[in-house]
This record gives C-alpha cells, structure tokens and sequence, in this order.
C-alpha cells in the first residue's frame, strides 16, 4: 500500500514511532544493493528520515559516491525499511550526508527519543538525510 511520505496515516506513523531496528539499503558504484542495519528516524512533517552513521563507513561512502560533483540526480537512491512480524514499512528517497553540528545534533536528539537512548558517543558522526519521495507497507502497517 503506497502513501504521501509527508501524510501518512496515524497508523503508519505509530508504526514507525515505536522502537524497532530496520535497515537502510544504499548502491555500490557497481549497482549491487548493500543493506546493513540501522537506526531510523521518521520526520513526515519534513519529509526526511535520517540515520547517524560513522563518516568512514560503506553507507555513507556510497551515499557520498552518488552525490560527489558530477554526479547526476538530486542525491544517492536508497530505502529504510523496518520489519515486525507480518508488519512492514519502507520509505524511499534521495539521501545526502550532512555533517553540520546542528543537524546531527537533531538526528541525535530523535534518535534518542524514539530509541529510548542516546547513541553511543562518535567523534566520527555524520547524519544521511533522506529527503522521501515514497512511503510504502501493508496493510497491518497502515
């Protein structure tokens, strides 16, 4: 079932309030998919969601590989999506690494709201911002 990313159901929103790890699939430069766990945070009413990470990891290389001057597109393609038995629910977009203070800052302060915990200290931390063109899930997600 596909749905506005910036208006999504009360359901869907529940859905991805509650504490559940997911995954973020970005491209190698060869295509290939690479999916590693993560976690996600949610912000319809700007249409993001946004995942910390280490500025040297895969993720954000690819993300960065996509987005490096010459590329074409407004940002790297990539999907979150979380899972919890029969319920699922994606969000797709264009993804940019920020590495402002304020902005991760703010996917840190998310993070710990929805996850109940602050993220391990990381003098590395660089946020992948989504900007979503795409919110998907089935029906018990929705």
């Amino acid at each position: 079932m596909a749905m506005d990313p910036h208006n999504p159901t009360p359901a869907y929103l529940s859905f991805w309030r509650e504490r559940h790890l997911c995954t973020l699939t970005t491209l190698r430069p060869d295509g290939t998919p690479h999916v590693v766990p993560v976690g996600v945070t949610y912000d319809p009413e700007a249409g993001v969601a946004r995942v910390l990470a280490s500025r040297s990891s895969a993720k954000v290389s690819h993300v960065l590989a996509a987005t490096a001057p010459g590329a074409e597109g407004p940002g790297a393609r990539v999907a979150v999506c979380q899972v919890d038995g029969r319920r699922w629910a994606t969000l797709e977009g264009y993804a940019r690494v920020r590495t402002e203070e304020a902005e991760i800052a703010e996917g840190e302060r998310r993070y710990e709201e929805r996850y109940e915990r602050a993220p391990r200290v990381n003098p590395n931390r660089v946020l992948i911002e989504i900007t979503l063109t795409r919110a998907m899930g089935n029906k018990a997600a929705s």
